[in-house]
């Protein structure tokens, strides 16, 4: 027969299961990794924000690297120096790969790719046309063009120089918007390496040497588990929203539908759309470069307008609004890289929609104001009615489709006719027409 096990052995044995799970489950978390981040999209504010969030969490999280998968049209020079400063600055190794096979580097992308650790390409994506253009794409006037070409390829050249690249293309494709295929790029020493696909890429890289931060490292990526890092909701809004022309957009619906609401209260949803816009304008804002003068004149023409409701001027005040919209449109943005801080195609039919709608608005509120009532005592004053029965001094009289008790200051006969001169307690008080 088997002795029983004693209890104290037998908790002996359960702290040690337990302990040697949390060790392993410990040691499991400890096991080396990459990240992987995707971007789709132009370069914005949002997609500054959501970049530093995915390399500061490598970092804290200990990622053997981070790749970016990037795919972009370009986008804001603000922005790019931001997402470029925190690839240099990053503490784990950063490989852009523009990835997949047809996507593009171009623009603001160009200056991402060739800040990154290591930069590969598939096979039929293509890098370059770097050269800066204004809000709507147009060419940046040339009294600007030549100081915003001197400041980048500065800027390209000084990213060449820490990473080693052919400085004189990069330069070139800033200032003659050259491009180049994957391969072209490789041979230039634009980018280290072109990879097929993801797994192609992360094989290529295994046991890579890399010179970072004034050391040699060397990666070990075989094998390792993959982790991406999604946006998540606040950055999929601010991504969506961080456009200016779109943020400028939203801001103006804001503003028309608060206008709206305190023109006309108890519309209710006019306010409640222009409440979400403008917190959704407000939160892009807060990533922009926004000069608050500009925003404090738009502030300035709504109040102009709601003025033009209390004050007969003339159609001065909605003038002065107007003027005063266009002023603060204007300086909303602050870019050191562009004269037009929006998009004319945006800006011209924004100021002139919803400046429409505020001369609108004014002009219904105060027809409104001034319109005579159409119900209560006010309404009845110098109607036309009959009497239907002698008013000595009290009786009956006929007014607007309706029988009241009425009272004269002399006696009027049944038939004759009479005009309200007032009211009081439900009777009204009436004289004879001959009596003018």
């Amino acid at each position: 027969m088997k002795k029983p096990v004693p209890r104290s052995c037998s908790l002996f044995l359960v702290i040690l299961a337990a302990a040697f799970s949390a060790f392993a489950g410990s040691a499991s978390s400890d096991a080396p990794f990459l990240n992987i981040v995707q971007v789709q999209d132009s370069i914005n504010p949002g997609t500054e924000d959501f970049l530093k969030y995915a390399i500061s969490r490598s970092e804290d999280d200990g990622a053997e690297c981070l790749i970016v998968l990037l795919d972009t049209p370009g986008g804001l020079v603000t922005s790019m120096r931001g997402i470029v400063q925190a690839i240099l600055n990053s503490r784990v190794p950063i490989i852009v790969y523009v990835y997949p096979s047809g996507a593009q580097a171009a623009s603001a992308g160009v200056f991402i790719t060739a800040a990154a650790d290591i930069a590969a390409m598939a096979p039929g994506s293509n890098i370059g046309a770097a050269h800066p253009v204004a809000g709507g794409g147009e060419d940046v006037p040339s009294t600007m063009e030549e100081k915003v070409l001197s400041d980048l390829t500065a800027f390209m050249r000084s990213i060449a120089a820490q990473r080693g690249r052919n400085a004189e293309w990069l330069e070139e494709s800033v200032r003659r918007s050259v491009s180049v295929t994957a391969e072209e790029a490789f041979r230039e020493n634009v980018i280290d390496l072109v990879a097929d696909d993801l797994p192609a890429l992360i094989s290529s890289l295994d046991g890579w040497e890399l010179r970072w931060k004034g050391t040699t490292r060397v990666l070990r990526l075989a094998g390792i588990e993959q982790r991406t890092i999604s946006p998540g909701f606040q950055h999929r809004i601010l991504r969506s929203i961080s456009n200016p022309n779109l943020a400028y957009i939203l801001l103006m619906i804001g503003l028309a539908g608060l206008y709206f609401e305190l023109s006309q209260p108890g519309a209710i949803f006019p306010g409640v759309i222009g409440g979400i816009s403008l917190i959704l304008a407000l939160y892009a804002m807060q990533t922009l470069p926004v000069n608050y003068a500009g925003f404090l004149i738009i502030l300035l023409a709504v109040i102009f307008f709601i003025l033009e409701i209390k004050v007969a001027s003339y159609g001065m005040l909605s003038l002065a609004g107007v003027l005063a919209l266009i002023l603060g449109s204007l300086m909303l943005f602050r870019f050191p890289d562009r004269t037009t801080p929006l998009s004319m195609s945006v800006f011209i039919p924004t100021v002139a929609v919803i400046s429409g709608f505020f001369i609108a608005v004014a002009g219904l509120a105060f027809r409104a104001q001034v319109r005579r009532p159409q119900v209560g005592a006010e309404a009845l004053e110098g109607m036309i009615g009959e009497v239907t029965r002698d008013l000595a001094p009290e009786g009956k009289v006929f007014v607007h489709g309706e029988l009241w008790n009425a009272e004269a200051d002399e006696h009027i006969s049944k038939g004759e006719k009479v005009e309200v001169i007032g009211m009081h307690n439900l009777k009204l008080k009436v004289k004879k027409i001959s009596a003018r």
